[in-house]
């Protein structure tokens, strides 16, 4: 069902106010997705953003779509044709690392809320004028960090903000101190290595540590 930019912000800013942090997943072998999200979902985590980076990627968010407690996602979403795969796929929400016309089109038709991608003001109040209050902050690092990310806040504080790119353990409380972040995203939780020797239970450890960042 087709939802409007301001209701689709508005059911993205729920997801993202779940945890304080939301796993950026990459599933190379379909086999692992499941128990991925399950020892992220027991560690805290209920939102995950699987990247579309690899061939199994729709494979996982089918196989993880219908996990009590879970909002799986699918990240890296460029074109239309991503949209309409990912929520065929069975996706709850997805994520971009940008934001065009045809991509928010294509998500608000395909009823699918987004997290669009922003990295300066102006990009910013572009989609805060089409009714996306709720924004990705991207690349975080790269584009200046927390104190960028706070500068933003000063003249637009109706925005509030996932910051990903760069994010870490270390560094993840700088960012969620600031009044407009709710979230973040980072891969950190759910690294490769852990991931395919099958540590679940290192990696719900990951997890249950980063639900209590900034709380």
């Amino acid at each position: 069902m087709p939802v409007t930019a301001h209701e689709a912000s508005r059911q993205t800013s729920e997801i993202c106010a779940l945890a304080p942090v939301i796993p950026v997943i990459v599933i190379h072998d379909i086999a692992h997705a499941r128990p991925l999200a399950e020892a992220l979902i027991a560690g805290g985590l209920p939102a995950l953003e699987v990247t579309l980076r690899t061939p199994a990627a729709l494979d996982a968010i089918r196989a993880m779509a219908d996990l009590p407690g879970g909002h799986v996602g699918a990240g890296t979403l460029i074109t239309p044709d991503d949209v309409r795969a990912a929520k065929a796929a069975g996706a709850q929400f997805g994520v971009s690392p940008g934001a065009t016309e045809a991509l928010l089109d294509a998500c608000e038709a395909e009823g699918l809320p987004l997290l669009p991608g922003a990295a300066t003001a102006t990009e910013a109040m572009a989609l805060l004028a089409r009714g996306y209050a709720m924004q990705k902050f991207f690349p975080a690092e790269a584009s200046g960090g927390a104190p960028a990310l706070a500068s933003i806040g000063g003249p637009l504080p109706q925005i509030t903000f996932c910051p990903t790119g760069g994010i870490s353990a270390e560094n993840a409380d700088k960012y969620l101190i600031l009044r407009n972040v709710i979230c973040v995203g980072g891969s950190w939780i759910a690294p490769r290595d852990l991931v395919e020797a099958k540590d679940w239970a290192a990696i719900t450890q990951l997890a249950r540590e980063a639900a209590k960042i900034g709380r």
